[in-house]
């Protein structure tokens, strides 16, 4: 029997290889021949870049890079198992998580960080990058980042503008003469999981600034300085992208990629198992198993397990779906490729326990998955 495991991490309790290779372990308790496929995956939010990482064969590299608001962070990114993929989490340099709650003003954060990642991917002869934009501390419409890769962002002085989303209502010029040539010959794919434009009432801004330390009042100010980055790209560039879906994404971080980088943006999901080969890994398979941390009514928005379920109806095989809690309106998920659906926990537990026996949990789902199995192959 060929199992295909591809399942997203169990947060704050297991990455997705862990939560593969416990899967694995219970189900070889019973069937011991079975050729168990690991994939890792994740739907373009955190755990991304592990993900891509340990699917492939990839490797981790750090490096010193700027925070949100201007401090020296440690970051890092991965590079996939081809030699040629980089693969950028801006949250990790550019993301709320780096910074207190009492910190957090997206009148100032930068996301000159993401950038500084993109330099030292360059470095390694990279061919395409793939950008995970999501979690992070900044409205600055990407502004940080194209600064670090050589745009120059000028008021009308010619004055290169400080760091944050308020300085761009200043922006007059766009100078990208000293934009790093290499750029040029990358493919940029963005994970973006959100649809909303720039700005206006679903904007960046009015959207996601609130959860990043913006009053209404600051709403109001960054919303006007995205607004005027934008109308000052489409005059500079002939780009427009105020109203372009998935723009707004990550405080305007979809803009910059759309507007300077010719990116293209993509479901999570949909970039994760295209770089993993998912559909290549299943052509061959007898059952796919995935899974992750929570399955609710939410899940079916474009969370892992429907990815990977929807793949594998391509195939029409059957799926099986094992989770750390299954929440309200998980039905929700039979109509969208998943068959049968598990919590792993036993019974009523801290939620300490539950995480701290995560491993063990998966393990014996596993193995009771694995004797159903044996008792409807007999």
């Amino acid at each position: 029997m060929n199992i295909v495991i591809a399942p997203d991490s169990f947060k704050e309790c297991l990455t997705a290889a862990e939560v593969a290779q416990a899967i694995e372990t219970g189900i070889r308790q019973v069937l011991p021949t079975a050729n168990c496929i690991k994939v890792p995956v994740a739907d373009g939010g955190e755990g991304t870049l592990q993900s891509l990482v340990d699917a492939t064969g990839g490797i981790l590299i750090s490096t010193v890079v700027t925070g949100p608001i201007g401090e020296t962070v440690i970051s890092s990114y991965g590079l996939l198992g081809d030699g040629e993929t980089a693969v950028i989490e801006m949250a990790r340099a550019s993301g709320l998580e780096l910074i207190s709650t009492a910190q957090r003003n997206p009148l100032i954060t930068t996301t000159r960080g993401t950038g500084e990642l993109m330099l030292h991917a360059l470095d390694q002869g990279v061919k395409r990058m793939i950008v995970a934009i999501g979690g992070s501390a900044t409205n600055d419409g990407g502004a940080g980042m194209m600064q670090a890769l050589g745009v120059r962002l000028l008021d009308s002085n010619g004055q290169e503008l400080p760091a944050g989303g308020a300085a761009l209502s200043q922006l007059v010029t766009i100078d990208s003469c000293c934009l790093d040539k290499r750029l040029k010959s990358i493919e940029f794919i963005a994970a973006c999981d959100v649809d909303n434009p720039l700005t206006g009432p679903n904007g960046a801004s009015a959207v996601f600034g609130p959860q990043k330390g913006a009053t209404p009042q600051m709403v109001q100010q960054l919303d006007q300085a995205l607004q005027n980055y934008a109308q000052i790209i489409h005059s500079t560039l002939n780009i427009a992208v105020e109203h372009h879906p998935g723009a707004g994404a990550a405080g305007g971080m979809g803009a910059a990629l759309l507007a300077f980088l010719g990116a293209e943006l993509k479901p999570g999901i949909d970039i994760v198992m295209d770089a993993v080969d998912l559909a290549g890994k299943m052509s061959n398979a007898h059952l796919v198993i995935t899974g992750e941390g929570r399955i609710d009514g939410q899940t079916v928005q474009g969370k892992t397990p429907i990815g990977v379920a929807r793949t594998a109806k391509r195939f029409n095989l059957p799926v099986v779906a094992l989770a750390g809690s299954v929440g309200a309106g998980a039905e929700a998920v039979y109509e969208c490729g998943i068959d049968a659906l598990f919590p792993v926990v036993h019974g009523a537990v801290p939620i300490a326990d539950a995480l701290t026996h995560g491993e063990q949990n998966l393990i014996r789902a596993a193995r009771n998955l694995a004797r159903t199995l044996t008792l409807l192959k007999g």
